[in-house]
């Protein structure tokens, strides 16, 4: 019996607003958005983080923008995901990749103008997608016009109780306040000159110094960041990441913390850390909550909250405070099958104690490409698996095992956020010419941290053109040649390319009972070994819902990583499927290398042939209805069927 998946639609070419002209597909907004119905969507969709500077460039200058986000909509929703989350796209002076913003309520020139964001909101919804923004309520910009006005305000002044500021220690006031550390390297004070021309206060900085932190204790502050949600709101933005949600409130006494260094992408276990974590942050968001629950339908938050433990992270999502948060414990996680297994436990079981859903990530802007973490020899835990290394990287492995987690985070319940490029299989870039690298990691750690460029060159589109698709001209940062390989007009040609991988399991995530949106209870854990993560998903009414037209099967199971195949019951399609097999799509067994073997993607089957639909092949046994539930299936079985020939 053949198990091919149907692919997408042959693409047909459009030409994009800087004249590369590239393959796309034609997607609708029923055929994209599975997970859009209802009020609750965000609590088992599909999210595709877009790094505007490097995903698309539409006017050809080299820097991606929102015109290049619009010519590849297509894309996005044939994909199959449900909502986009974009980074920052505000007037910056860019000295952090947009996340030190200058204006929250306009749109920076390189990138286009608030029309063609208006524009994008609209596109992306009639496609069916869901649009989430970037907000960075931490710190601002140096150039700020709030910040401006607090250096020339002076000490004292009410412009500067918005931020941090206080005076130096010593007979002079020429040292820090206290002994904090910024995350990019250094110390995180800067000390200012004051109108008069003398040296004066100190202000807090977290990250960079052209970064100030802002002083949540400060009215104006929160009044401010709910006019700037609301303005978007208004605009049509579905809802907002949150940047550093853990770092808003700072313990007033600002006392020392007596520790060398600062990571974002680690934890602390500190009691009463002085500025990550603190209880105040939380009456922030409730307050952000009750705005967000005024929109019909609700708008929705994720939160970026590097914290100790799940149930840290579970206090942010109380029922009047956020939605969701990234779960990073699953980042962070090495390639072992009880390290995994009792990750994803120990947060389904935390999230479950407030009832919200686990958000599960595997890269993002900040940390090394999964498929080179995965490719290493050597699996450090923690947040030291995150950064760059030079460790040896075996990239087949890396994209075998890429493949096997896709799957893994797929069936899980909950929601999942996909970074952009990961759908082809993309490394991280650890060798960028020096002279070009951008992360102000670089100068701050005195050129000891490469920081984050790898993770963020833009992504190859056809495998020719100066900047392989990307737009007309070279790319702000290089692509390796070897991307040429895995651009996407490449792979739209393989049936076995990574981009087609993809775009398999979220159809099959779309189609399957019982995946999607759950709970720890949905999740049967399967003992299978020491090397397997394995369970069982039962529908719940939350991802069972289907009409006359979808059959229903008892359960779904996964095995993985360790596993060879991952089986799940067939299910009706959204969408006709081809009368034949399309070429190079018919072979019974998926032989890849040892440690992802082969994935069992299974062809949705029908009850009847009709107008449109394909009868399932000869000799695959007609679904039954069953009046008990069907015992479980045994390891390697198709869920509720039959193996062939028996």
């Amino acid at each position: 019996m053949a198990t091919y998946a149907s692919p997408v639609p042959a693409p047909s070419g459009t030409t994009t607003p800087s004249g590369t002209t590239t393959p796309s597909v034609t997607a609708t907004p029923s055929a994209t958005t599975p997970a859009g119905d209802g009020p609750a969507w965000w609590r088992s969709a599909v999210t595709y983080q877009l790094y505007i500077r490097s995903f698309a460039d539409g006017n050809g200058d080299g820097l991606g923008d929102v015109a290049g986000i619009r010519s590849r909509l297509p894309y996005l929703a044939a994909l199959g995901v449900d909502a986009l989350w974009i980074n920052p796209w505000y007037p910056s002076p860019q000295a952090d990749g947009g996340y030190d913003v200058a204006d929250y309520r306009d749109i920076d020139p390189a990138f286009g103008t608030l029309a063609d964001a208006q524009a994008l909101l609209d596109e992306a919804h009639a496609l069916g997608l869901r649009v989430l923004l970037d907000v960075v309520p931490n710190h601002t910009s140096d150039e700020h016009a709030w910040f401006r006005a607090a250096l020339a305000a002076g000490p004292g002044s009410p412009e500067r109780e918005r931020y941090v500021f206080r005076p130096g220690r010593g007979p002079d006031g020429a040292s820090p306040p206290n002994d904090w550390t910024a995350v990019f390297g250094g110390p995180a004070w800067e000390r200012v000159t004051e109108p008069d021309g003398r040296p004066g206060e100190w202000y807090l900085h977290l990250f960079d110094p052209k970064q100030p932190d802002l002083n949540w204790e400060n009215p104006q502050v929160r009044t401010e960041f709910l006019d700037i949600l609301r303005f978007w709101f208004d605009r049509g933005a579905d809802g907002f990441r949150i940047d550093v949600a853990h770092g808003l409130i700072k313990d007033p006494a600002l006392p020392d913390l007596g520790d060398d260094v600062e990571e974002i992408l680690g934890t602390t276990t500190r009691e009463g850390h002085p500025h990550w974590d603190l209880p105040g942050v939380h009456e922030v968001y409730r307050e952000w909550r009750a705005l967000a629950d005024t929109y019909d339908p609700p708008k929705v938050f994720v939160a970026e909250a590097w914290v100790a433990s799940p149930a840290r992270l579970a206090a942010y999502l109380r029922p009047d405070e956020l939605h969701t948060a990234f779960d990073f414990d699953f980042v962070r996680a090495p390639w072992d099958a009880t390290q995994l297994r009792a990750t994803a436990a120990a947060s389904l079981a935390a999230h479950d104690s407030v009832g919200a859903p686990v958000m599960w990530v595997l890269s993002n802007h900040d940390v090394t490409r999964h498929v080179t973490r995965l490719g290493r020899l050597e699996q450090p835990a923690g947040g030291a698996g995150l950064r760059s290394s030079t460790s040896p990287v075996d990239l087949d492995l890396g994209r075998r095992r890429a493949r096997a987690l896709l799957l893994l985070e797929l069936a899980l319940p909950g929601g999942v956020y996909l970074y952009q490029g990961e759908e082809l299989g993309l490394e991280e870039v650890q060798d960028l010419p020096e002279d070009l690298l951008q992360d102000p990691t670089w100068e701050r750690s005195g050129h000891t941290e490469r920081g984050r460029d790898g993770c963020r060159v833009p992504l190859p589109w056809t495998a020719s053109g100066p900047s392989l698709g990307f737009g007309t001209a070279q790319a702000w940062l290089p692509q390796p040649a070897a991307w040429a390989d895995l651009a996407v007009d490449r792979q739209e040609e393989d049936p076995s390319s990574m981009l087609a991988f993809y775009r398999r399991a979220l159809r099959l995530r779309r189609d399957v009972p019982g995946l999607g949106a759950g709970d720890a209870t949905s999740a049967q854990w399967l003992d299978l070994g020491p090397d397997v993560v394995a369970f069982r998903r039962e529908p719940g009414s939350a991802s069972s819902t289907s009409g006359p037209h979808r059959w229903r099967c008892p359960r779904a199971t996964c095995c993985s990583p360790a596993t060879p195949r991952w089986t799940a019951p067939p299910a009706r399609s959204r969408r006709p499927w081809p009368r034949t097999p399309p070429s190079g799509s018919t072979s019974r067994t998926d032989t890849r290398p040892a440690g992802c073997q082969s994935v069992g993607l299974t062809r949705p089957a029908t009850r009847r042939a009709s107008r449109g639909r394909q009868p399932p092949p000869a000799g695959r046994p007609r679904a039954r209805r069953r009046r008990s539930r069907a015992p479980a299936p045994a390891p390697g079985r198709r869920c509720g069927r039959p193996r062939p020939g028996s």
